[in-house]
């Protein structure tokens, strides 16, 4: 059982390795900028990081639809 509990702790550390490499490499760019595009057109499913750029995007590719009625308010 001797090589049970050293594998245990062969895994334990290899984690905290792995763990400290990620750490010191910091934040994945693209998960950060994925979880930024929260608004999602209605008609292409483009996605669009605030409601300003949405509307632009709406009237400029969009023309002949309606806006949406959560873009009425919106400066552009």
């Amino acid at each position: 059982m001797a090589r049970g509990h050293q594998k245990i702790q062969s895994q334990k550390k290899n984690a905290e390795k792995k763990a400290k490499i990620a750490k010191a490499h910091g934040h994945d760019q693209k998960t950060a900028a994925k979880k930024a595009l929260v608004h999602t057109c209605t008609v292409c499913k483009c996605q669009m990081p605030d409601p300003k750029t949405y509307k632009q995007h709406f009237v400029n590719k969009h023309p002949k639809n309606a806006v949406p009625e959560e873009l009425i308010n919106v400066e552009a």
